[in-house]
């Protein structure tokens, strides 16, 4: 009875066995990790925002480092060590000391460095926002600092271990003590860098200019800074004016969670295979259940020019077919959902978190109108970049390749290209309205910020590229106007913002203003600058 029970205990083991690797072979096959490089990436990403990962890394190479310097001690010539003035030269016992002195400071210090870091992440946490966390937990010098700390603290304890044992056969291990020492010696200076840095990293200025940088990379890798001809030629495709007339199947987002990551080439290679056009109506960082619908797959007529091409290649589909089984787990491995919103390459989920330190400054507990007025200005660097770059497109193609058997003369015809993915691309005007609008929202009684708003909007008139951007500032400074005029506390200044956005309104319809100075000239100023003039004059 129990050779039965282990027999059948045995055969649900392999069959489970078997089940996994038939489903890891369909998920991660060579088509689904055409994104292989941004996979990899998103992987280095999420080691880096662990806090573990460089200070495990530093105890690893510690523990390395220990044996290997002790097997060099025991073929390095003693005399040599004698004529090297910093060299550690003592007995057994000295050694002993040293070590143990060595090991347990760098074991304190680094409890202090820890109780710092916590310390910094709690303030930080209430005064710019817990999304803002990340950014202290992925500080590569801190992860170091602690790192190195640690490293010495393993390094010490092995070489400490070793030097009995190493007395006896081959004298005391001087090379691996004066390592220890110089170690000592490079944790007592990183102590000082990490106060310095610390001190550094808690200022406003600096976690702004930390989120706007990020904002910017993630700018510069989805914005292209030069028209994209090979694009334009494929937007005269006619599927893009066809595809929503085929049979649509609904596409069911893999778990509920956050949309981190759009893996486009693993979605294209689905997409090519099955026949058809994949649709996604959802952002990145937009939150889903498993019961949403976040797309669309419209399956291409049998008698559609694209599949009548012969061809011996997997990259092109004969025949289209419906969505299967496999077609669900190729479509799950080409998302990534996040339990919770994570930093990847989301431009909204880097402003958003100037806009956050923003509204945080705004609220009444902080108060502190002045950072708010720095996070605009921010703002107004990255969406200015935007402003006058081409945004990315949502139409996204493949190029079947050649028949083998075809002639060369085909073989230097052009191949159409053919549409397999089209994405959702937020519009300039959701970027200002989710960063400087929300500002705007909540600032409607200062008069400081909602005059940074409006010298913001101004400023963004300069990278303007069409009418349609000048369409979005004037309704933005529309709504700045209106903000002051219902929530600020007196006429005067109520009259001072007005007169502001009239003089911002006339800057933006003018034509030329790209080649003038916008300076706002309060009424007031004005009439004193007048009377200075007349009595120079």
């Amino acid at each position: 009875m129990k050779d039965h029970s282990k027999d059948n205990l045995s055969a649900s083991i392999f069959a489970t066995l078997i089940a996994w690797l038939k489903d890891f072979r369909q998920r991660w096959s060579f088509k689904n990790l055409t994104n292989l490089p941004d996979r990899l990436k998103n992987i280095w990403q999420r080691l880096l925002g662990s806090y573990w990962f460089i200070p495990t890394a530093c105890i690893v190479l510690g523990l390395l480092l220990a044996p290997l310097l002790l097997s060099i001690d025991q073929h390095f010539d003693r005399e040599t060590v004698k004529d090297i003035s910093f060299a550690f030269t003592g007995d057994a016992d000295a050694a002993r000391a040293i070590m143990t002195a060595i090991a347990g400071a760098v074991l304190g210090v680094a409890g202090t460095t820890f109780s710092i870091t916590i310390a910094v992440l709690s303030m930080a946490s209430s005064q710019f926002g817990p999304r803002l966390l990340r950014n202290f937990l992925t500080d590569t010098p801190n992860q170091f600092v602690l790192g190195i700390f640690l490293g010495t603290f393993s390094y010490s304890l092995l070489v400490l271990k070793a030097i009995h044992k190493f007395d006896v056969g081959f004298g005391v291990p001087q090379l691996a003590v004066t390592f220890a020492i110089a170690l000592a010696v490079i944790c007592a200076l990183l102590l000082v860098y990490f106060v310095q840095h610390m001190v550094h990293a808690i200022q406003a200025s600096h976690v702004i200019q930390d989120a706007s940088n990020d904002a910017i990379n993630n700018i510069n890798y989805w914005y292209s800074a030069t028209c994209d001809l090979q694009h334009q030629q494929n937007m005269t495709a006619k599927d893009i004016d066809r595809y929503q007339q085929w049979p649509m199947t609904p596409l069911y987002a893999p778990a509920s969670g956050y949309l981190g990551q759009l893996y486009v080439e693993t979605l294209i290679a689905l997409a090519s295979d099955y026949g058809g056009v994949i649709q996604l109506h959802t952002n990145l960082g937009n939150f889903v259940t498993d019961a949403n619908v976040i797309g669309h797959f419209y399956q291409r007529p049998a008698d559609h020019a694209s599949l009548l091409q012969k061809t011996k290649t997997s990259n092109l589909a004969l025949l289209p077919r419906r969505p299967d089984g496999l077609f669900w787990q190729r479509f799950a491995a080409g998302l990534a959902i996040d339990a919770r919103l994570s930093h990847s390459n989301d431009i909204a989920y880097s402003l958003g978190q100037m806009t956050e330190i923003a509204l945080r400054a705004l609220s009444p507990g902080i108060n502190d109108p002045k950072t708010a007025v720095n996070c605009v200005q921010s703002l107004t660097t990255c969406l200015s970049i935007m402003l006058r770059r081409q945004p990315p497109s949502p139409y996204h193609f493949y190029i079947p390749p050649h028949d083998s058997d075809t002639d060369d003369m085909a073989v230097n015809q052009p191949v159409p290209a053919i549409l397999a993915l089209i994405t959702k691309i937020p519009k300039i005007s959701d970027f200002i309205d989710t960063s400087l609008g929300e500002i705007r929202r909540y600032a409607t009684a200062d008069l400081m910020v909602l005059k940074a708003l409006c010298q913001a909007i101004t400023d963004l008139n300069y990278a303007r590229v069409n009418s349609a951007q000048r369409q979005t500032l004037l309704h933005e400074l529309t709504l700045i106007e209106r903000a002051g005029q219902q929530n600020l506390a007196y006429s005067e200044l109520t009259a001072d913002l007005q007169a502001m956005c009239l003089q911002a309104r006339a800057f933006i319809h003018d034509d030329n203003a790209k080649h003038l100075h916008f300076e706002y000239v309060s009424e007031f100023n004005a009439h004193i600058r007048k009377a200075l003039e007349t009595q120079a004059s």
